[in-house]
C-alpha cells in the first residue's frame, strides 16, 4: 500500500482477468492468502515496510533495518512483510520493491514477503511476471504480489517512469493490464492472441519443455486501493483486497463492505478475504510515542505541500513552528494512528479490527528511526503473546 493512491473508474468482467490455471497452482494459491491469527491478536498481523530514511540516515541504514525488521517479524509470528513501491520521495527508499524483496529472501526462510504494491501502470505486465515469477523461484511458495493503479508518485514522476504525459491512461487501463499479467502468470493466453508465444520465465512454460518440471506455486495476486473502485474489481474477480487504511481511514468501512457485496467465488478464494494497513507506533512510554508520530506528521506535511524529504527528528518536530492549517491537519492525520504504550496500542487495534471486521492487520510503524520501528514491533508481539524464538 502506497503512502498515496487514488481509486476512480469502472471494473473489468471477470471473466476477462482470470486465466485457467491448474488445479495445483489454484489450491497453492489458495493455502497463501489466508493467514493464522496468533497469540491474543484480534486478527493476523503482518507488516507494511515503508524502508523509511530518517534525517542523518542512508538508504543502507534503511535497507538494513528492513532486513532487521523482516527477521523479527517472521521471529515473532507476523504472517507477511509487504514493502510498496515510491518514487522521487528522499524519505522512502522502495522504489525497486522486487529488489529489495529478493534481499529479504535471502536472510528470511518462513514469512510471506509480498508487494504492498507494485503500482501497475509504471510498469509493462510481463516485466512484473518475469520479477515475481523470479521471486516465487527464490523463495518458493512465500511471495505476494499486491497490485495498485496509482503511481505512487507524483504526476510528473508518474510521467518519467510511464514515458507518457497521458496518466489517465494508465489507471482506465488497469483491468486489461491486470488481465494481461494474470495471462503472463498462468502462461494461458488462448490460441490466436498475439502474446499466446511470449512467455513469463521463470514460470509454467518451463514445465512444458522437455525434461519440465511444473512448480506448484504461483505468487497470489492482491488488489489494494483507498476507494471503491479496486474494492469492487476485487471483489468481482475473487481476489483478495488490502486497503489503505493508514492514510484513508474515512474509506475504510465503505471500501470494505463494497468488496464483501460484489465479491463472488473465485478459483483462489471462496469468500472474501480483506487486510487493512494501519499506523501503530508502541513505544515505552505514552509521551514518547507522540514525539515520535509527531515527526512522522511533519514528514506528512512537507509531502502534501510538496517538500517531501527525509523524515525528520522528534527534536525538529517539536521545534518546528507548524501553521493553523498545518496543525490542524497534523491533528486529523495522527488521529488515525494508534499509537501510545504496548497497552494502548493493543485496545486501539482491537477496536479497529471489531470497528472494520477486517480479516487481517498490516501495521507499518512510521518513526525517524529504524531502532524506534523495530521496538514497536516487538512491543506489540508481546503485547499480544506471540510466540518467542525457541
Amino acid at each position: 500500500m502506497a503512502v498515496e493512491q487514488t481509486d476512480q473508474g469502472g471494473t473489468g468482467g471477470a471473466d476477462d482477468t482470470q486465466g485457467t490455471g491448474g488445479a495445483a497452482r489454484d489450491a497453492a494459491v489458495r493455502e497463501g492468502i489466508r493467514a493464522e491469527r496468533l497469540g491474543d491478536a484480534p486478527a493476523p498481523l503482518s507488516v507494511l515496510d515503508l524502508v523509511t530514511v530518517g534525517a542523518g540516515r542512508t538508504a543502507s541504514d534503511a535497507l538494513r533495518t528492513s532486513v532487521d525488521l523482516a527477521k523479527l517479524a517472521e521471529s515473532r509470528g507476523f504472517h507477511r512483510h509487504w514493502v510498496a513501491e515510491h518514487h522521487s520521495m528522499p524519505g522512502v527508499a522502495s522504489s525497486s520493491p522486487a529488489v529489495i524483496l529478493a534481499h529479504l529472501a535471502a536472510h528470511t526462510t518462513r514469512i510471506r514477503l509480498g508487494s504492498g504494491g507494485v503500482m501497475l501502470p509504471n510498469h509493462a505486465p510481463l516485466v512484473v511476471a518475469e520479477q515475481f515469477g523470479t521471486l516465487e523461484a527464490l523463495a518458493p511458495g512465500r511471495v505476494d504480489l499486491g497490485l495498485g493503479r496509482a503511481p505512487g508518485t507524483d504526476g510528473a514522476t508518474a510521467a518519467a517512469l510511464r514515458r507518457t504525459d497521458s496518466l489517465r491512461e494508465g489507471a482506465d487501463d488497469f483491468p486489461k493490464e491486470l488481465a494481461e499479467l494474470t495471462r503472463f502468470l498462468d502462461d494461458d493466453f488462448p490460441d490466436g492472441h498475439p502474446y499466446a508465444r511470449i512467455h513469463a520465465v521463470p514460470g509454467p512454460v518451463q514445465a512444458t519443455s522437455p525434461g519440465g518440471v511444473q512448480s506448484p506455486h504461483r505468487p497470489p495476486v492482491w488488489l489494494l486501493g483507498s476507494s471503491g473502485f479496486s474494492a469492487r474489481l476485487a471483489g468481482v474477480l475473487g481476489l483478495p483486497f488490502a486497503f489503505a487504511h493508514h492514510f484513508s481511514a474515512q474509506n475504510t468501512i465503505p471500501a470494505l463492505d463494497l468488496y464483501r457485496e460484489s465479491f463472488r467465488p473465485s478459483a483462489v478464494l471462496d469468500a472474501p478475504y480483506a487486510l487493512i494497513g494501519v499506523s501503530a507506533l508502541a513505544t515505552d512510554d505514552e509521551k514518547e510515542a507522540r514525539r515520535q508520530v509527531l515527526a512522522a506528521a511533519l514528514n506528512m506535511v512537507r509531502l502534501r505541500t510538496g517538500r517531501p524529504g527525509l523524515v525528520p527528528t522528534p527534536e525538529e518536530a517539536e521545534a518546528y513552528e507548524f501553521s493553523e492549517m498545518e496543525r490542524d491537519f497534523v491533528t486529523n492525520w495522527n488521529s488515525n494512528v494508534v499509537h501510545g504504550t504496548p497497552d494502548q496500542v493493543r485496545t486501539g487495534l482491537d477496536d479497529l479490527a471489531k470497528r472494520t471486521g477486517a480479516d487481517e492487520l498490516m501495521l507499518t510503524a512510521n518513526a525517524h528511526s529504524g531502532e524506534v520501528r523495530l521496538r514497536s514491533y516487538e512491543l506489540i508481539a508481546d503485547a499480544y503473546g506471540l510466540p518467542r524464538p525457541s
